[in-house]
């Protein structure tokens, strides 16, 4: 152990929604933590994917915005001061012979932990590019994989493809902003809800959107700026469509990366869990959120933070198995109400 090391009680790899809360599950019963993530700032896929986009199935928070919800979980866990490494993949994970953990990062942080959550969503992920000659020089610019600004598309001639959630969402949401907008999908079928599906029928049919199945077949430019894209129908006829904005939503290209090497039980690049404890087949390493998996596992955010709570009784037996352990809560318990910074004199 180097005089560099961090040493702490828990190491959270994985800054998204469920490693935050788990920071906070640890802090109320006094366990300290520092938390790693690939991506540059908090908030997993809420904030890289989808940071405007209304979540509805957070208790207490009829709509609450995916970037709002991570700056409400940013200041739920303000009072226990976790260390935050962003912009840091965990590429080693060793078990010591004392029963301690070594994690090291790309940049070179290396921490002493008690016990390891990793929280890593669906491990490292790049979105699914639109496979066209030429569109590298319009990536990022007028090509995107995701939506940081909404008001940059309005008034805007914007093509969408995909047709999943996150592709029926960005049509309903921006069809009554855009100066054009057309949706393409290769099936008629679309793989989001229902009642999304239906509204989108009816902008449709209101002539607020058009909808083509078929796939991308070329991209126009002058000047070096995107003009349009030329998309075949499922008949092989060719559309030529005006876009200032293409917006591309096939999902994720999922890659554990070097979680697959550390020697986790895992059944399609998911870790295999118990559901007492949230516990892998490595003792003192837990998994909890879209990276864990278990009988009738659901990949929810509210599942990830119920996960967080069990997982933090679990690591403080791990940690201190000596000690009794009480269930205790916010609303009446003087040490839990300290920590948060809340007691009154």
């Amino acid at each position: 152990m180097s005089d560099n090391d961090i040493t702490t009680e828990v190491v959270i790899i994985g800054a998204g929604p469920a490693g935050l809360f788990q920071v906070f599950e640890l802090g109320l019963l006094g366990i300290k933590s520092h938390v790693v993530d690939t991506l540059k700032q908090a908030g997993g896929q809420c904030t890289e994917l989808y940071p405007d986009k209304p979540i509805y199935d957070i208790p207490a928070l009829p709509i609450c915005g995916a970037q709002e919800l991570v700056d409400r979980l940013l200041q739920q866990i303000k009072p226990f001061a976790a260390g935050l490494h962003l912009g840091e993949e965990a590429v080693q994970l060793n078990r010591q012979d004392n029963g301690r953990f070594r994690v090291v990062t790309a940049a070179g942080t290396v921490f002493d932990a008690g016990a390891v959550v990793i929280a890593g969503g669906v491990g490292s992920f790049q979105p699914r590019r639109l496979a066209l000659e030429g569109v590298e020089l319009f990536e990022g610019k007028q090509i995107h994989y995701k939506i940081k600004n909404v008001a940059d598309f309005h008034g805007r001639n914007l093509v969408i493809f995909g047709g999943g959630d996150s592709a029926l969402d960005w049509a309903l949401a921006l069809a009554p902003k855009a100066s054009s907008l057309a949706l393409v999908h290769r099936r008629a079928e679309f793989r989001g809800a229902p009642a999304t599906v239906a509204q989108l029928r009816e902008l449709q049919a209101a002539g607020k959107l058009r909808f083509i199945e078929g796939l991308a077949h070329s991209v126009h430019s002058r000047d070096a700026a995107l003009t349009g894209v030329q998309v075949k129908d499922a008949s092989g006829e060719l559309h030529r469509l005006d876009a200032e904005h293409l917006l591309v939503f096939f999902g994720l290209a999922p890659k554990l990366g070097p979680i697959a090497e550390w020697g986790l039980n895992l059944d399609k690049r998911a870790i295999r869990v118990d559901t007492e404890k949230f516990e892998s087949n490595i003792p003192g390493v837990f998994a909890i959120g879209d990276i864990n998996t278990y009988p009738g596992k659901k990949k929810l955010i509210l599942s990830g933070f119920h996960e967080a709570a069990l997982a933090a009784f679990a690591i403080q037996h791990h940690l201190y198995p000596a000690k009794k352990q009480f269930l205790q809560y916010t609303t009446t318990s003087p040490a839990m109400q300290k920590r948060l910074g809340v007691a009154t004199a």
